[in-house]
């Protein structure tokens, strides 16, 4: 019998000696807590010590950075325009006592940080308006900055009243409501319509100017062209001419028989008929081999 109860009470001791011990992860923070208060918080890894349960107890919470995304809300733009959006940010735990008196555990820190995020995200978006964050021109868009500032804000408040560190907010989606998306559509589409017509007419102008510009120099280079040949032109006639007047020079009496034969062969073919008198000098030419095209007198044919 009384080895029995030995038995029981090494068994008894060796649990309650390791029930004295415990492991930390790398990957969470541990708060010790006596009759439900917490005592000690460790945020080392090791194997670590406390005192046997029901004295002291062991809650773990996850280190690791967490994604929350809230769902869409409706806010107020500058120009009070309705506008649907939706977020999501980056936390983790940072001070685990203060998260476990305030907030517990995850769900409730994603509670309280929705409530965070709509404030500072309904505050934000109601200083601006919507082209701030959806714009084509790079100068309008303040999209980065006016998040930084939501951050540091939602960070603050976070880490004061909750023991959570906010490492980043960003702006999931940006949308219209459903009851005003056509009526807005109908407007973009109007106004981009209208910056359409803009460029398009620019566009012509600036095409008539062009086209007139390359009319006018293709004028000016076709004069210059022309000036240029008229010029090569005169002097290879002026050559010609020189050239033709000593040939003529050399020989009249060639180039008059040249030009009578050319001035015959303009209006004579096989079938003309003409009556020519003996002197005559295209009747001597054609009947006398004898006869030099110029010369006069009664010179009979042979």
């Amino acid at each position: 019998m009384q080895r029995k109860i030995h038995i029981i009470l090494i068994i008894l001791i060796l649990l309650v000696g390791w029930s004295c011990f415990f492991i930390v992860d790398e990957r969470e923070y541990a708060i010790v807590t006596q009759f439900g208060n917490p005592v000690r918080v460790i945020k080392s890894p090791g194997l670590k010590l406390k005192y046997p349960y029901p004295f002291q107890d062991v809650l773990r919470f996850d280190n690791r950075f967490w994604v929350f995304e809230s769902p869409s809300q409706e806010f107020l733009s500058l120009s009070k325009k309705n506008i649907m959006a939706s977020s999501f940010l980056l936390w983790k735990i940072e001070d685990p006592k203060k998260f476990l008196q305030t907030v517990f555990d995850k769900k409730g820190a994603e509670s309280r940080l929705l409530d965070i995020v709509s404030a500072q995200l309904g505050a934000a978006l109601g200083k601006v308006e919507l082209t701030t964050f959806i714009t084509v021109n790079p100068e309008d868009y303040q999209a980065d900055a006016i998040m930084a500032e939501v951050t540091k804000k939602c960070r603050e408040i976070a880490s004061q009243d909750y023991g959570i560190f906010v490492a980043d907010v960003r702006i999931q989606q940006l949308d219209f409501p459903e009851k005003n998306r056509e009526s807005v559509f109908q407007r973009m589409k109007s106004e981009r319509g209208r910056i359409s017509m803009k460029y398009r007419s620019e566009g012509e102008e600036e095409g008539l100017k062009i086209r007139a510009e390359a009319a006018k120099e293709r004028t000016k280079i076709v004069s210059e062209a022309y000036k240029v040949a008229q010029a090569y032109k005169g002097e290879g006639e002026a050559e010609s001419t020189k050239i033709y007047a000593e040939a003529v020079n050399k020989n009249p009496e060639f180039y008059q028989f040249l030009r009578t034969l050319e001035a015959y062969k303009s209006f004579m073919n096989d079938k003309t008929s003409m009556i020519l008198p003996l002197n005559s000098d295209l009747f001597r030419l054609l009947y006398d081999r004898n006869y030099v095209y110029g010369e006069g007198g009664d010179h009979k044919p042979e």
